[in-house]
């Protein structure tokens, strides 16, 4: 073994000891053997155990731990250290910026076990809280945990929104003439992007590959027949159809739907593809209504558009309210009234709803029951000066392990509104977790269920639930369930989000928001909604001030 493999497990030794807290000076003599070992001009294998103990910075106890090393592989004292570390807390060592000490505060004052919570909580302000940190910190823990995302090859949709549109206008500047879209997983809204596809019409292909090709707008540029390959700054891969204008709508078309879907409409076709001048007429000569790319995802829609049947999807300038955010009561970086004149002066809004942590949540300054008081006679008053506009009085109130909410009775309706959420206790059993929703969904004072599943994407799958049960439960209860818009989460999962539709269920498209700018990511919950189909008429906060004030009015009853 050489000398530098050596040293890299030394110094994860000592990492390991300092993030359970050892000894202080052993874990000093083992770090500094492991500056030592990297640096010796000679190979520390090649020695024997007292020859090594004689080396300066090492000393006997640390040769002990190389010669065992040597002979057997490892270090049985790492092993059983790293046998008590949660797989995630590993990782989290590994973000540039924060050292064992930090994350084992972070893991044990926090509760947070991977770099999805990890992210999840920078982006709710949560870091500055604690001792050692600030937002300095917070703000390189989130850039190195996104570097780290990136070098996945995979990226979240809000990620590379914006790089994928100043592509395009980078292309159009250079084929202003040619027809071009983006096709595939951007295209159809995917929550999750590996590519961003392209397809360019021009009246001469081989001349728009060679500009391409010569042009500096990528990285690593290939062509490969009539693609052309390469990456963007951020490591998006991109791939770029070249057609002859005549055959741009069929490889537009074939490109953007996933494969059930295309050969779903193919499979319905009496003749070839030929050169369609429009998507529709592909559609149309198909017996079907043209179908939104977001809903493109398998056969699910084909049917309802045989019939001219399909929803009419649901837009941002549809949302009346924004419902789910956090002040600085909790977790927020903005007070109520910042909150709300930014609802009613930017986005246009005609009420918010205020859910701020509930007293379980001490790690986001949950409110107890006196704050939770002072907290609406501070609603109260703004409500008499905010004219036109109304702030609710929500909370979101953690799902205990029983499945109760975290107030008692004569609390709790005092809300116009709860969010029910599960924030603690992931790693229950699908019977556990299912059986734990539903007794909060039973809950009469339950009027949204939140987040259903805790995903963090790409980074945490989530509890496993029997989704089919608690939208049945949901359904019987005239519980909304959120469409949790935060970029991160986009749960429920667009997938089942028409099953909840099936059954009568409203959902809500939350932005989760925990500072001004937060309100935008609805836009990111439009998009999942409009993929699981969802149409204005069952969106809770698309109905007017009026409107929601007469649900919340009912529900309470």
């Amino acid at each position: 073994m050489e000398n530098k493999p050596i040293a890299r497990t030394l110094r994860l030794l000592s990492q390991l000891m300092e993030l359970h807290e050892e000894n202080s000076f052993k874990i000093r003599s083992v770090a500094n053997a492991a500056f030592k070992v990297d640096k010796l001009p000679f190979k520390v294998a090649d020695k024997t155990p007292a020859e090594l103990e004689a080396v300066d910075g090492i000393g006997k106890s640390t040769a002990g731990k190389i010669t065992e090393l040597l002979q057997t592989g490892t270090i049985k004292e790492m092993q059983a250290l790293i046998e008590k570390t949660p797989e995630g807390v590993m990782e989290m060592m590994g973000i540039k910026g924060i050292g064992p000490k930090k994350v084992g505060i972070i893991w044990r004052e926090m509760g947070i076990e991977n770099t999805g919570e990890l992210l999840y909580a920078c982006n709710e302000n949560r870091l500055i809280e604690l001792k050692g940190f600030g937002a300095k910190t917070q703000a390189e823990i989130i850039k190195a945990i996104e570097f780290r995302m990136a070098s996945n090859g995979k990226f979240l949709f809000a990620q590379v929104e914006q790089q994928a549109h100043d592509f395009m206008d980078q292309l159009k500047a250079v084929f202003p003439e040619a027809l071009k879209h983006i096709t595939g997983e951007f295209r159809r809204y995917s929550e999750i992007i590996s590519e961003l596809s392209i397809v360019v019409g021009s009246n001469d292909r081989d001349m728009a590959l060679a500009t391409l090709e010569q042009s500096d707008l990528l990285k690593s540029v290939k062509v490969i027949d009539h693609h052309v390959t390469g990456e963007l700054e951020n490591g998006l891969m991109v791939d770029i159809w070249c057609v002859e204008k005549g055959d741009y709508f069929k490889t537009l078309f074939l490109n953007t739907g996933n494969d059930d879907h295309v050969q779903a409409v193919l499979n319905r076709l009496s003749e070839p593809l030929g050169q369609p001048e429009t998507e529709e007429m592909i559609y149309k000569k198909a017996g079907l209504q043209w179908i939104q790319p977001e809903l493109r995802e398998g056969d699910a829609y084909i049917e309802k558009a045989a019939q001219d049947n399909l929803p009419k999807l649901i837009k941002l300038a549809d949302m009346q309210g924004s419902l789910h955010n956090h002040s600085t009561w909790s977790d927020g970086v903005h007070t109520i009234e910042e909150m709300a004149v930014y609802c009613r002066d930017v986005m246009k809004l005609q009420y918010l709803g205020m859910c701020d942590h509930s007293r379980s949540a001490v790690y986001a300054k949950g409110l107890n029951i006196e704050r939770v008081l002072q907290q609406h006679e501070e609603i109260d008053h703004l409500n008499k000066k905010l004219n036109g506009f109304q702030v609710f009085k929500g909370i979101e109130s953690d799902i205990l392990g029983d499945g109760s909410l975290d107030y008692p009775e004569e609390i709790l309706q005092k809300f116009d509104f709860i969010v029910a959420s599960i924030h603690a206790n992931l790693k229950m059993d699908i019977d556990k977790a299912t059986t734990r929703l539903i007794k909060a969904i039973e809950n009469p004072y339950t009027t949204i269920l939140g987040h259903p599943t805790g995903r963090l994407l790409l980074s945490r799958n989530g509890y496993q639930i029997d989704h089919k049960k608690v939208i049945d439960a949901c359904a019987a209860n005239n519980v909304v369930i959120e469409i949790n818009a935060n970029p991160l989460r986009l749960d429920l999962d667009w997938r089942w989000q028409q099953y909840a539709l099936d059954k009568g269920v409203w959902l809500s498209i939350n932005p989760d928001a925990h500072r001004k700018e937060g309100h935008n990511d609805m836009q990111y919950g439009v998009y999942a909604a409009r993929k699981g189909g969802l149409y204005k008429e069952k969106c809770l906060n698309a109905l007017s001030l009026q409107q929601i004030q007469e649900f919340f009015k009912q529900k309470r009853a």
